[in-house]
């Protein structure tokens, strides 16, 4: 596997609240390889864009991908993994030093910011999952 594109989204109902997450994995082709979809328990938004991110990028590596590109909708992880905005919450530190970490392991590393309405399957995805969880 050369080269994985990875779409990941997190959703929380209630902030924090009931969160989930929902990522689908496509090869060069635009095949879907793996889906994620799973309930995270309590969390608030951001974390769940990131947990979803790191569901997604360990997901590419267990595949054998070299390279990604993680494609999100959150601009707040986007930007935060481009270095342009620091990353102050305690929560999301720990969180966004598991991404810097696992993006080391590929020969390259993407993240790229879309729209709401390309992110749709791993919205589906992460939505699935909390429609599916046990209420809290």
């Amino acid at each position: 596997m050369e080269r994985v594109v990875a779409y990941a989204d997190g959703a929380s109902r209630g902030n924090p609240g009931p969160a989930a997450i929902g990522a689908v994995l496509l090869d060069e082709a635009g095949r879907e390889l793996y889906t994620i979809s799973q309930p995270i328990g309590v969390a608030t938004n951001n974390q769940a864009e990131y947990r979803a991110a790191i569901a997604a990028v360990e997901a590419a590596l267990a595949l054998g991908a070299r390279r990604l590109e993680l494609r999100m909708d959150s601009e707040l992880v986007v930007r935060q993994l481009q270095h342009r905005y620091r990353v102050r919450d305690p929560a999301l530190r720990r969180l966004f030093a598991r991404l810097v970490e696992l993006r080391r392991r590929f020969q390259e590393f993407s993240v790229r910011a879309i729209p709401r309405s390309e992110n749709r399957r791993a919205d589906a995805l992460a939505n699935l999952a909390l429609d599916r969880a046990p209420e809290h």
